[in-house]
Formats: C-alpha cells, structure tokens, sequence
C-alpha cells in the first residue's frame, strides 16, 4: 500500500498573499462588495483561516490600503537623495506596476478608512509627493512643483485603473516618459490648438425620477453608495422611502441612472467642442480642455460614476463601462492621429495616464474651479500625453 500524501507544507509568507489577494478583490469588487470568503478563494484557504489572520474585513482592508504606500516610501528610501527625477519616478513606477491590480485600493476606497488610518495613509501619500516635488524642482525649475509632482504622480497610478495589457518593461518606460512629460511642463503656459470650450447645462429636474437623481449623487459622492440610505435619499427627496420604488427598482438602478446621466453629459460636451476641429494636435487639446472642465464643474457626479462602477452587479454594469469605453475610445482615435508613432495599447495607456493628472491635480487644488485651475491642469494633461 502505498503512504499517504503528505499535507501540504503552509506557506511562510500566508499573510502577505492573503493581502494581495484581497487588495486585487476590493480594486475590482470595492470594499462593500467584497468578502471574505471571495478572498478567502483567492488564496486557496477557508474563511476560517483567513479569519486566523485578520479578525475581520476592515482590518484587512486597512493593511491593503497601505500597501502600496508603503512600497512606494521603501522605493524611495532605496533611491539617493541626490537622484535624478526619471530614476525617482521609475523607482515608483516599478513598484507601482508591480501593485498594479490592487492599487485602485487607495485610489477610491481608501475614503472608507477610518480617521486615525485616514491620516497615516496621507502622511506616507503626502512624503512620496515631498520626495517627487524636491526632485521636480531640481530637474526644471519651474514654478508649481507640487502641482507638477502630484501630476507625474497620478500618471504613475493610472495603471491601476485599467487592465491594457502591455509587458512590463514597456510599461514602466511609458509610465516614466509620460510623468516626465507631466513633470516637465509649466502649468501657467498656454497649449497650442486650446480654445475655449463650453458644456451642457444639466437639466433642471422636473419630474420625480430626475429629482431623485439629483437628490442621490450629492450623497453617493460624500457617503458612497453603500452609506446611503433609501431613507436618505428619500428625505432629500422630499419623498417617503416606498415613494423610491415608483421610479426606481431599487438603490442600485438610481446609481446606473447616475453613472449614465454623467457618460451622456460627457459625450455631448465633447461631440460639441470637437465639432469643426480638423488638426489633430489641437482636437487633443481639446478634449483635454473639455474634460477637465467636465471635471471641474460636475465634480460629484464624476466622483460617483468614477468610484462606484467597480460595485455594480455585473449584469448592469456593462452599459456603464462601455460607455465608458466608447469615450477612452474618442481620445485614442484623435491621440494616434496627432502621434502616428503610437501602437493602440499606447495610446490607450497614455489616455489613462492623461485622465490621472486630472484626477489627482483635481483633488490637490480641492476642485476649486477657476480659469486659472483649468488651464494649468489642461497643460498637464496635454504633457503628460506627449503632444
């Protein structure tokens, strides 16, 4: 008879892949909607065992959310002080990839931490921008480098909000080119082919479903979507919670109405100021001007259809993420027009890369919306895309 098979040996690093696991389950799923058994899968293990680990879902998250960070201060440690910017931003580029698939972990959930892990998370955040900021300014010394680093910065994390498959050598050079072209370019100076643009006005709600609509996306964008009440949104409303279901099937069908209102919004403001413009140098700079300013002025909006995606059931989450497909699209066809050079892929990476800079200059200048904001982040934008 021949001996039983030996147990598997346990792992030695368990923990470490437990947290991989999970940040690559919230960067898809979002915290709420992830759990610890999907998790738990993951790794091969039973909750139990993972529960052996982390007492419960938070814990876990928390550690997840400030992986990244850390890696990135590591990075930087291991980096001279006297380095030059590309080697500090491949530095980060390299560990950023690396955490590719659960880097989106701080980019949108990490606002459901609580205060105290709020604020350690922001202090390493706020170094690595310190450490990018001194070497910005020592490579051209302009003015606004913390506008520049916090640029090149969100070049470098766009990678974690898309899957465009690209090796990694690759990526990490385009990544690096790319912050560069961020890092490198005055915000005050005017982009050649920008002109002014104008957008949609939002419809004034006249009936019960679009008042609820209007009522909910304030309080998706400062709660999230599974902080929200029906009663809340109900109250604001000014309709008793049974009233919701009227309009709306449920919570859920009001945030696809949210996420969909915001795709058309953007498809029409862009359709707009596209319409005429022949050079393809110029239409880039355009549609950098167009979404920033899209950005600026529907600030909630944007952050709703932007963090709660990823949470939707999938069976109503495709037409949200083909529409937002078909606009990445636009900007890919009108950036290899103005760089013939670009394969698709880079395009395409180079497009998220673009929509990054505003993210992240958007929320260090608190979207304070001003001609002068607009401009700068537009001129990032359009370096951070190489045209």
């Amino acid at each position: 008879m021949s001996a039983e098979p030996a147990a598997a040996a346990r792992p030695r690093n368990r923990r470490q892949l437990i947290v991989e696991a999970a940040g690559r389950v919230f960067s898809e799923r979002g915290y709420h909607a992830a759990s610890m058994e999907e998790i738990a899968a993951g790794v091969g293990i039973t909750a139990a065992a993972l529960y052996r680990h982390f007492p419960n879902k938070y814990t876990l998250f928390a550690e997840c959310a400030g992986g990244l960070a850390d890696g990135l201060v590591a990075a930087l440690a291991a980096v001279p002080d006297e380095a030059g910017l590309a080697e500090v931003l491949t530095a980060l580029a390299r560990v950023t990839v690396a955490h590719r698939a659960s880097g989106g972990v701080y980019r949108w959930e990490a606002r459901y931490l609580a205060g105290e892990d709020r604020r350690r998370l922001r202090a390493k955040f706020d170094a690595v921008v310190r450490r990018v900021a001194g070497a910005v300014r020592r490579d051209r010394p302009l003015p606004d480098e913390q506008l520049r680093a916090v640029a090149a910065l969100g070049v470098i994390g766009s990678v974690t909000t898309h899957r465009t498959p690209i090796a990694q050598r690759r990526l990490e050079d385009a990544l690096v080119h790319s912050a560069l072209g961020a890092a490198r370019t005055d915000p005050r100076a005017a982009v050649a082919g920008a002109r002014p643009v104008s957008l949609p006005v939002q419809p004034v709600p006249r009936t019960r479903r679009a008042e609820i609509l209007a009522a909910a996306v304030p309080l998706f964008a400062r709660d999230g979507f599974a902080g929200v009440s029906n009663g809340q949104i109900g109250q604001a409303a000014g309709l008793a919670p049974s009233a919701l279901y009227r309009h709306y099937p449920g919570k859920v069908d009001i945030l696809v109405a949210a996420c969909l209102q915001a795709a058309e919004l953007l498809a029409q403001a862009v359709n707009h100021n596209l319409h005429g413009v022949r050079e393809p140098r110029a239409a880039v700079a355009v549609l950098a001007a167009t979404y920033v300013a899209y950005s600026f002025e529907n600030t909630e909006l944007t952050r709703v259809a932007e963090a709660e995606v990823r949470g939707l059931p999938d069976d109503v989450r495709e037409p949200v993420i083909l529409a937002q497909h078909e606009h990445i699209a636009v900007w890919e066809r009108q950036l290899r027009s103005a760089r013939p050079e670009l394969d698709p892929r880079q395009a395409r990476l180079l497009v998220h890369a673009g929509l990054g800079v505003v993210v992240e200059v958007g929320r260090l200048l608190r979207w304070r919306d001003t001609p002068e904001h607009r401009s700068a982040v537009t001129a990032l934008v359009v370096g951070a895309l190489g045209v």
